[in-house]
């Protein structure tokens, strides 16, 4: 048994209650329980008790780029950041398109030390052509479809897509960029790709696909959430949606709301992510979308590469960053520090509304729920140092930044995965 002591827990009315597990479950919250020779006992004073936080979108690389980063890694990290449910995006190799890949992800993620599931792609091969077998993948395990990296550019397609996933319960998760305006350029189109003066990325390359997709999920009825909102417009639309009924849900990535673009002249190929970094406006947008609740999560798109790989030009370099490790502390540092947020509605957002958009398992307190539980210091100040990260990756640009929050404890499934 493990008996969590005196902490501020979220959802309580008060302060210094304690939390019983037992078999990995809670199993009672209440304040004074008793202790027992048995009981391992935490002491959680001071700190906020939360549920463990579930990010929805995150790159494990395995099978296939395990130089990158592997299940068990990605894992660590993530119980490091106070995170104890993945959902493993299918850009692998082979492509998580088949019962099998699913099923070597879904056994492989047994040995983690926290809760790893597997996404299934939309189409074979993340070929945008042909649609993989849904029923099959659910069947070994995957609990969303997405192309994540490879945006479906055929609306018939995806239109199809829609409907079938409906029909089986499965989550369309949607990259929206077309790709022939993007055409994988590296910075945002602007005043910094001028000023290093190459082609850039525009924003309404992903507006017009956040467009096509809503319109799509008004007609076929379908559940989608649209992944890593970057732009105010694209905000500004999820909304509209909303308003109408349309069954669409969205994230944001902690980047997309603590830099600007001015961060690529800065650290070059670190800041380069897709969809690419933007403007201080599209940050305002961005969180004034998380303030009024137009934007359901927080995920991190958690995306290793090899320093190598980084090393590269800006034009040649991968896009991507690794966060699991960081977004509770951005989340805190500027939304809650800054008082656009409270921690409550931080936890809303990365633990809370992912559990019950995907349908797991995990996101609460209560008693007889999965003991998923993060403890942290909302007001500990620390400094990022990549190479101290538990990923095998260090390609971030919040490296050497000072952040408010700390995780104390990872609590997966009863059991102390990590602590400071």
């Amino acid at each position: 048994m493990l008996l969590i002591k005196g902490g501020n827990i979220i959802g309580a009315l008060e302060e210094g209650v304690d939390i019983l597990i037992e078999d990995g479950k809670i199993v009672e919250i209440r304040k004074n329980i008793k202790q027992t020779a048995d009981m391992n006992i935490l002491n959680a004073e001071g700190f906020v008790v939360a549920p463990g936080l579930v990010d929805v979108h995150v790159h494990f690389r395995e099978p296939g780029f395990e130089y990158k980063e592997d299940i068990l890694t990605g894992a660590a990290a993530a119980a490091a950041g106070g995170v104890t449910t993945c959902l493993c995006m299918p850009n692998t190799s082979p492509v998580a398109d088949n019962a099998e890949t699913i099923s070597y992800i879904a056994n492989k993620a047994k040995e983690a030390p926290v809760t790893v599931l597997p996404i299934g792609a939309i189409t074979v091969g993340l070929g945008g052509k042909e649609l993989t077998d849904f029923s099959k993948l659910a069947g070994a395990g995957a609990v969303a479809l997405s192309d994540d990296g490879n945006p479906i550019q055929n609306a018939k397609l995806v239109r199809t897509a829609m409907k079938k996933a409906k029909e089986i319960g499965l989550i369309i998760i949607s990259h929206c960029e077309d790709d022939e305006i993007a055409q994988n350029y590296a910075v945002n189109e602007g005043a910094v790709s001028r000023a290093l003066g190459i082609p850039g990325r525009p924003a309404i390359a992903e507006e017009i696909m956040v467009a096509r997709d809503i319109l799509l999920a008004r007609e076929t009825g379908a559940k989608v959430h649209i992944a890593h909102v970057s732009t105010a417009a694209s905000v500004a639309m999820i909304r509209a949606a909303k308003a109408q009924g349309i069954a669409v849900t969205a994230e944001t990535c902690p980047q997309y709301f603590s830099l600007t673009e001015e961060e690529v002249l800065r650290q070059g190929t670190l800041a380069r992510v897709n969809p690419p970094l933007r403007t201080e406006a599209d940050v305002a947008g961005i969180i004034e979308g998380l303030s009024d609740k137009t934007i359901d999560i927080i995920a991190t798109d958690h995306a290793p590469h090899a320093k190598e790989e980084k090393a590269q030009s800006i034009e040649d370099a991968p896009s991507g960053l690794i966060g699991l490790e960081t977004s509770l502390a951005l989340a805190l540092t500027n939304l809650y520090h800054t008082k656009r947020l409270s921690i409550k509605e931080i936890i809303e957002l990365m633990a809370t509304n992912p559990a019950r958009i995907f349908g797991l398992r995990a996101g609460s307190l209560r008693i007889g729920a999965i003991a998923d539980i993060v403890i942290f210091d909302p007001s500990e100040q620390w400094c990022v140092s990549p190479e101290q990260l538990k990923s095998k990756a260090v390609n971030t640009p919040f490296g050497g930044m000072q952040l408010y929050g700390r995780v104390k404890y990872t609590i997966s499934r009863g059991r102390v995965v990590y602590k400071d």
